[in-house]
């Protein structure tokens, strides 16, 4: 049962994708159904967000559609319903929301369908205000340099000397919590559109863009190397994925 009241939560799964950075296992097999210890990716995250309140899930589709389609079915078998937009041609990670003629919800989750995370995406979509236009689900990422960096002024002189300095950056973990009205107004059918200039937009026309760090683990397995460490994470602990 939903934990939330009122209109239907629905969320959009973005699988459209060709997944050449993991060839050559997706020649064959699309990017969401390749397993994370014996589970696909996509359903992971369908099992994950009927447990945190989603009783509808889009999934976008394309490379390989009928794959996808013929695995996660009409969503009886996880208790949600499942139903799908495909992509004739490739759209971005916005240009799909243009699909989805019938949204009448004030908002929609939007996840990548190679995500694999602890994130809590009712809290998220709670946390979002439809006034807002999105809502950014943040990771912070610890990046090492391994140089001493030299800050230096207008006229060549140093200012500034870090050895081996780290920087710490919050990064987009392919979660965003999307208004109804900004996909009405702002994505139109068929026209390709990625998040980052759906949000730059936004923020250039003075919509706020909400952004909030939930303490998540989070990485995504777009190359080979992560789906080993996915792999090595997940089946060390289903149960932090797979929560009731």
């Amino acid at each position: 049962m939903s934990r939330f009241t009122g209109s239907e939560v629905r969320a959009l799964i973005l699988a459209g994708g060709k997944g050449s950075r993991l060839r050559p296992f997706t020649f064959t097999i699309p990017k969401p159904l390749v397993p994370i210890g014996e589970t696909p990716i996509i359903e992971i995250l369908a099992r994950q967000l009927v447990a945190d309140g989603f009783d509808r899930i889009t999934i976008a589709v394309g490379h390989l559609a009928g794959l996808i389609e013929g695995f996660c079915g009409d969503g009886s078998q996880w208790n949600v319903v499942v139903d799908y937009v495909r992509e004739e041609e490739p759209l971005g990670t916005a240009g799909c929301l243009g699909l989805v003629t019938d949204l009448e919800e004030e908002s929609i989750l939007v996840v990548n369908g190679d995500t694999l995370t602890d994130l809590d995406f009712g809290a998220a979509f709670g946390f979002h205000e439809p006034s807002s236009g999105i809502t950014i689900c943040a990771n912070t990422r610890t990046v090492p340099v391994d140089f001493g960096v030299l800050e230096v002024d207008e006229q060549g002189c140093l200012t500034g000397y870090s050895e081996k300095p780290t920087f710490s950056f919050p990064v987009s973990m392919g979660v965003n919590v999307v208004s109804g009205w900004v996909v009405r107004d702002r994505v139109k059918q068929g026209t390709r559109l990625d998040m980052p200039d759906l949000v730059l937009g936004l923020v250039a026309d003075g919509v706020p863009v909400r952004v909030h760090d939930f303490g998540a683990y989070w990485l995504d397995l777009g190359r080979l190397s992560d789906l080993e460490e996915g792999d090595r994470i997940f089946s060390a602990d289903p149960a932090r994925f797979f929560r009731q």
